[in-house]
This record gives C-alpha cells, sequence and structure tokens, in this order.
C-alpha cells in the first residue's frame, strides 16, 4: 500500500500541552504544523464511546472547520480496579477547569487499596478532506503511584510509573517519556503510513 503524502496539518486540539508534545513527534518532518485553535475551531463536545471514536470526532470537526487534513488526538488513564475509569472521561475527572491534581486525588481516593494497575491509552486519527481516514492506537502499562512525583510531562504523568521503570512520566525528561509512551507509539504506526514532503 503506497504511503500518503502530507505537507500540511491540523492538529485538532485545543490543549496547548498535548498539541506541543504532538509536535514534537513532528517536528524532524517536512510538514507545517497549525493547532486547530489558532484557526478559531470551537472545541468539539466529546460524545463517542471509545478513545477512537473520539479521536475520529475531533479529526472530523477539524476537516470541516479547516478543509484540511487533521489530526484528531483521543488519549487517557485506563484503571482496571476502577472498571476500566477514568477512561475516555481522564480530563472531565478534573472538572471544569480540567485540573489534573483534583482527578488525580479522586483516582487515588478511589483506588484505595486497589490493584494500581493501569494503561495509558492514545488512539489518533487523520482524516482528510476527501473524508479518507486512518486511526492508530498505542498503550503503555505501568502502576499507579501516590503522591505524584515531578514537574514533567502533564495530566495524570505525576503518578504513572510505566513497567520497567522506576520513575513517573512526571519525574522523566521529554526526550526519555517521548521514546516509550502511549502516544509514541500511536505515531510509531502513523510514521509507516505517511510520506512527508
Amino acid at each position: 500500500m503506497p504511503k500518503i503524502i502530507l505537507n500540511k496539518l491540523v492538529i485538532a486540539s485545543n490543549n496547548k500541552d498535548k498539541v506541543k508534545e504532538i509536535k514534537s513527534y513532528l517536528d524532524k518532518y517536512n510538514v507545517e504544523i497549525v493547532p486547530s485553535y489558532k484557526l478559531q475551531v470551537p472545541e468539539p463536545k466529546e460524545t463517542q464511546n471509545s478513545f477512537k471514536g473520539n479521536a475520529l470526532l475531533k479529526a472530523n470537526h477539524s476537516v470541516k472547520h479547516t478543509n484540511l487534513p487533521s489530526l484528531g488526538d483521543d488519549s487517557g488513564l485506563v484503571v482496571p480496579a476502577l472498571n476500566g475509569k477514568p477512561g475516555i472521561y481522564s480530563a472531565r475527572w478534573g472538572g471544569a477547569k480540567k485540573d489534573f491534581n483534583l482527578a488525580m486525588n479522586k483516582v487515588n481516593k478511589k483506588l484505595k487499596n486497589k490493584n494500581t494497575f493501569a494503561w495509558f491509552v492514545c488512539s489518533i486519527a487523520l482524516v482528510f478532506p476527501n473524508q479518507k481516514k486512518i486511526t492508530f492506537e498505542g498503550r503503555v502499562y505501568g502502576n499507579l503511584t501516590w503522591p505524584p512525583r515531578g514537574k514533567f510531562g502533564f495530566g495524570y504523568d505525576p503518578m504513572f510509573v510505566p513497567l520497567g521503570y522506576k520513575k513517573t512520566f512526571g519525574e522523566m525528561k521529554e526526550s526519555l517519556k517521548s521514546k516509550i509512551s502511549h502516544r509514541y507509539l500511536a505515531f510509531n504506526q502513523f510514521y509507516k503510513s505517511i510520506k512527508f514532503n
């Protein structure tokens, strides 16, 4: 299957931390990156029941408003001991202000003495104006720790220790996290399908 040629891409997100991280995976390629918020694209309501569904929803919404190839990303923390929560509601556990200190406290309170095994999921969806769609997904497994540790990363990173490591994502420098994270694993698949001018 021939690779798809891509030279301009809208990142369908208003989360500046997420946009920065996604851009870091594309910096070495000759592709113009534009965050959707710079094009005044309103943030859509995430109404789907899966990471893949919400990633597609965001990308489709961006294409509709920009008529440019768009990349939607939906990611979150899955904790089996909490029946898969917070899952697709990971950001919403932080309330209206998406306060992840609040969200992490909520996870810890509900977890109590239950199994701390968890994983991060990242689904990315690439949608084109002709409605061609491709999706990719990455997962990284680990355990939750308390109290949170580290000032790097964002979201639930300070309470997540990936398997095989002692540091949380919040303690890891971007140079290490970017080689093992769920987003990296999703983008590793993305690279295999896309050709950059």
